[in-house]
């Protein structure tokens, strides 16, 4: 009998052959100057192209910028011109070539932008080292040791919905099957959505309509792009962990629907990191519940992220109606081979997508 975790599982046009999912995770290895800024290279083939022959049913690949000044780092993947768009088919055609539907997180990092490499300290880099003026939905920086962010103005966030609406486009043509937009971890649309971040007066700012409006917005903007077929997703911050001054459970509930009648089809439920220091309480599968109540309340299908390790830890989520897709995020960068390695573990015979011929004697 198949397990939940190697059911299929369709969204609008495209069937998913397996629920073990990688998450989007940062490598901050793009080319940092001359033609090839943002753009994949060898290091992102290799990385992703071992997680699709290690048998995940969806790759995400890594928060990718809409823009220059959306880059978390100078290192951060891009899509924001035509000349980035053959290094991503590499990647596409590959992980298609090997069974796993290649999928994409389009980001803009708003205020928690221009930083040096991340395994290099991540600190802010200034406009006379390469970086530049981050910007945000209000000038207040993350935190002492962050710039001052340049607040928005209505216009230039019409640019940014554009901005989002233009990498879809590219993001088709470089072969991705799967957009996700990116709304969580303190980066600009979670900054829009919580008030730790949001100090708007104007129609952007204030209610929870006017903070949810940008996120719709750039929703209907790339489904527009995309098309009736293509899923589209959207990563959340269910909780700032900060509550209730920042934002809250209640309100991820309220925007699961709203983002449900624009098009959303699943809701990728993480937490946290929109302030420097929260008391966040860490242990395996602390993100669930969030998935589990946006899915029950709402009805919107949901992935669950955060210390999901085990395979039968996963099975039991999607058995017990808790999320209908597991990301794996640091425990596939550990064992790219997670996924059949599960497999076996939950007695499927023939683990879809198939053992790639050359390791078959394995």
């Amino acid at each position: 009998m198949t397990s939940n975790l190697f059911s299929p599982l369709t969204i609008r046009g495209t069937e998913i052959p397996n629920r073990a999912w990688m998450a989007p995770m940062c490598q901050y290895s793009a080319d940092t100057s001359g033609p090839g800024t943002g753009a994949p290279n060898d290091w992102h083939v290799q990385h992703y192209g071992s997680r699709a022959v290690g048998g995940a049913g969806l790759v995400l690949v890594e928060a990718t910028a809409v823009t220059a000044e959306g880059r978390i780092s100078i290192g951060d993947l891009g899509i924001w011109n035509d000349a980035q768009v053959e290094g991503h088919r590499r990647l596409t055609d590959l992980m298609r070539a090997h069974g796993s539907v290649p999928g994409i997180q389009l980001a803009h990092a708003g205020r928690k932008a221009t930083s040096d490499l991340e395994f290099l300290g991540g600190r802010a880099l200034d406009p006379s080292e390469g970086g530049w003026v981050p910007v945000a939905p209000s000038a207040v920086a993350f935190s002492d040791a962050r710039p001052v962010p340049h607040a928005l103005t209505v216009e230039e966030i019409q640019g940014v919905v554009d901005a989002f609406a233009a990498a879809a486009r590219r993001a088709l043509d470089a072969g991705y099957e799967v957009v996700e937009i990116h709304g969580a971890h303190g980066y600009l649309l979670h900054e829009f959505l919580s008030p730790v971040s949001n100090r708007r007066e104007d129609r952007y700012g204030g209610s929870f309509e006017n903070r949810t409006r940008i996120a719709v917005e750039i929703t209907d903007a790339v489904r527009a792009e995309v098309g009736d077929q293509v899923p589209v997703m959207f990563r959340v911050s269910a909780t700032d962990w900060i509550e209730p001054e920042g934002w809250t459970a209640d309100e991820t509930v309220r925007l699961a629907a709203l983002l449900r009648e624009h098009g959303i089809d699943l809701l990728d439920v993480s937490s946290g990191g929109s302030v420097p220091k929260a008391d966040i309480p860490s242990s395996p599968g602390y993100q669930v519940p969030f998935a589990a109540r946006v899915r029950r309340e709402t009805g919107l299908p949901t992935g669950a992220v955060g210390l999901i390790t085990e395979p039968r830890q996963a099975e039991k989520i999607l058995a017990d109606g808790e999320a209908d897709a597991i990301f794996i995020g640091r425990e596939l960068l550990r064992n790219p081979y997670w996924p059949r390695q599960a497999a076996r573990e939950l007695g499927e015979d023939s683990p879809v997508p198939a053992v790639p011929a050359p390791y078959r004697r394995s």
